[in-house]
């Protein structure tokens, strides 16, 4: 039986008893049979040539088309796997087995571009996931069919041949500068024009400009790296047959830096060499500063000026932005030169390149036997000590802070000195001795005793020493008075205070005001005698001074070498022939007077 053939058969039954005999009864049914399948029919295609057609814009993924296999058999029997036969075309594709409709689904796995190629042709095979070992004897269970896709045209966009670009431009660049250019392509077969734009999206942007049929990119402004050292603007390529269609891509451009600074050679700028050196020796290994920003790659480049021929020393360069000082002979002494000098070029890559000439100074030291130090210039010392900036730097600050102490040290103790020396010289303002007589000149400066004017303390003197004392001068008649303290805290002006408190004591009167000091019975008595003397004196003489005056004085002095300068010999002249006896009316004083200018000039002797 074959199931594919009929599946279903019906039987008619029936059952007589009495042996079939007659008169006997019987009955009848119907039995229906059903064949079961099994897996003995392959899958077959209905036809050998698939077409099928896709977009050349369809996105990978998108399914393309499907085909079919067919399989006689039922259920589990007739489900069909699809694989597609390997090769080159057929690798763009890929084939999914639907579960439900038995079908094979063709689905894009690769971009399709109808520029490149037009149609793909591939092999598809059908087999049953299930087989039965006992009809493979029948042959195999699959079957193949061909595929042919044909890619449809669509007008697409242009195609920017980079996805990105990256331009460099100096700060430096004056506008209207070309710093690059984009390149878009129409890659359908009509290939119409493109036109090129800048989509602005921030401010900065507006620094450059696009040829709308070139591509290429200029500046607009100076550029300034301190501002903006790197912009990212975006070209939009439209084409022209359909400005609906347009691509853009980013562009970056990034600023320079110009080169604006010469390199430098990096400390330290001294080093020494050893006595016993020897030739081609390198005693010391340079490298460069630069205040501009390195670009990456920068390089350094080293050597010696070549105006300038050393027979001493060389420069060489490393290759690797280090150079050596080398030895071009062996043997150097000190007593004969101790420094050396050596000029050095180093030149930087940038642009423009910059170049700079540094003097590196070399002593010569005396070395041992490891190549260690032994004598050199304080210099010198340091360079092998390793003592670095900071560590000198720190040295320095201690050396300053310690002159500051000192000097703060110094300002308090003079301004300590300064108080105690104002207070010195108040004292002596307080001790200044007032003499209100006026001077007859230079013949007054032996009255004086210039010692009690310059001590303003009194000094101590024995309890018996002179109270008073009586100088003549010249003419026999001044009288000089000193008054000396016993006490040696009481000063020349305490003078008037005491003789005011002597007399009231004197009177048996309370005293104005008390005493500085404390005023001993001694110096009372010679005070209260002092006083006495000066009252009687007030009394009798015709010249007697107020009774306060340390010195007084009764005669005008006798002038000095040069002559008086005096008014009085000049503007006055002594009339012998008037009468002079009526000033004796204005009081005891005058009456002296008048009888002195009453006398002849012959009675007038020396002495008188």
């Amino acid at each position: 039986m074959d199931r594919e053939i009929k599946g279903e058969y019906q039987v008619l039954l029936q059952a007589k008893d009495m042996g079939g005999l007659l008169g006997g009864l019987a009955s009848t049914t119907t039995i229906n049979v059903t064949l079961g399948d099994v897996n003995d029919n392959p899958p077959r295609f209905a036809k050998s040539i698939f077409h099928l057609r896709v977009p050349e814009s369809a996105s990978m993924g998108s399914a393309v088309g499907g085909i079919r296999a067919y399989d006689p058999d039922a259920g589990a029997n007739a489900e069909v796997d699809y694989t597609i036969v390997p090769g080159e075309e057929g690798n763009m594709f890929d084939i999914i087995s639907s579960g439900q409709s038995q079908e094979g689904i063709v689905v894009l796995k690769k971009t399709l571009d109808y520029e490149t190629k037009k149609s793909y042709t591939f092999k598809v095979e059908a087999s049953n996931a299930q087989l039965d070992p006992r009809f493979l004897h029948l042959g195999p269970f699959k079957d193949s069919a061909t595929v042919k896709v044909s890619v449809l045209d669509v007008d697409e966009p242009p195609v920017f041949v980079q996805p990105s670009y990256s331009l460099e431009a100096y700060e430096d660049t004056p506008p209207g500068t070309i710093v690059g250019s984009v390149t878009a392509q129409d890659l359908d077969a009509s290939s119409s024009a493109v036109r090129y734009s800048l989509e602005w999206q921030t401010e900065s942007d507006s620094c450059f400009d696009i040829d709308t049929v070139e591509g290429t990119i200029s500046t607009n402004d100076f550029l300034d790296r301190e501002t903006a050292d790197q912009h990212i603007i975006t070209v939009v390529a439209t084409k022209v047959s359909n400005p609906t269609l347009s691509t853009k891509v980013p562009v970056t451009v990034d600023v320079l830096d110009v080169n604006e600074f010469p390199p430098e050679l990096a400390p330290p700028s001294q080093t020494f060499v050893c006595e016993d050196s020897r030739g081609g020796q390198v005693i010391q290994t340079l490298s460069a500063l630069d205040r501009d920003r390195p670009p990456v790659g920068q390089r350094f480049f080293f050597k010696a000026p070549k105006e300038l021929r050393n027979r001493n020393f060389t420069v060489r360069d490393f290759g690797n932005n280090t150079a050596g000082i080398v030895t071009r002979r062996s043997g150097f002494q000190r007593r004969l030169q101790e420094v050396y000098v050596l000029p050095v070029v180093v030149e930087d890559s940038g642009y423009p390149a910059q170049s700079s000439t540094s003097t590196l100074t070399i002593r010569v030291c005396s070395c041992g036997a490891g190549g260690s130090l032994l004598a050199c210039s304080a210099e010198a010392v340091f360079l092998p000590a390793g003592l670095s900036t900071g560590a000198l730097m720190a040295v320095l600050l201690c050396v300053a802070l310690l002159i500051v102490i000192a000097a703060l040290y110094m300002g308090q103790r003079r301004r300590k000195e300064k108080e105690t020396l104002m207070t010195s010289k108040e004292d002596i303002r307080d001790n200044v001795i007032h003499y209100d007589d006026e001077g007859g000149g230079e013949a007054d400066t032996h009255a004086f005793d210039m010692g009690t004017l310059r001590n303003t303390h009194s000094q101590r003197t024995s309890a018996h020493s002179s109270i008073s004392k009586k100088e003549k001068n010249g003419y026999g008649d001044g009288v000089l008075l000193h008054l000396s303290s016993r006490v040696d805290n009481v000063r020349s002006p305490d003078i008037h205070r005491q003789t005011a408190s002597v007399i009231a004591a004197k009177n048996n009167k309370a005293p104005p005001t008390p005493p500085r000091g404390k005023v001993t019975e001694g110096d009372a008595i010679m005070i209260r005698e002092f006083i006495t003397q000066r009252l009687e004196e007030s009394e009798q003489g015709y010249a007697a001074p107020p009774y306060d005056s340390l010195a007084t004085y009764a005669y005008e002095g006798c002038g000095s070498v040069a002559g008086s300068l005096s008014s009085i010999e000049e503007s006055w002249v002594i009339d012998d022939s008037g009468e002079f006896s009526s000033l004796g009316d204005w009081g005891q004083p005058f009456k002296a007077l008048a009888s002195i200018m009453g006398m002849k000039p012959s009675t007038l002797t020396e002495e008188s």
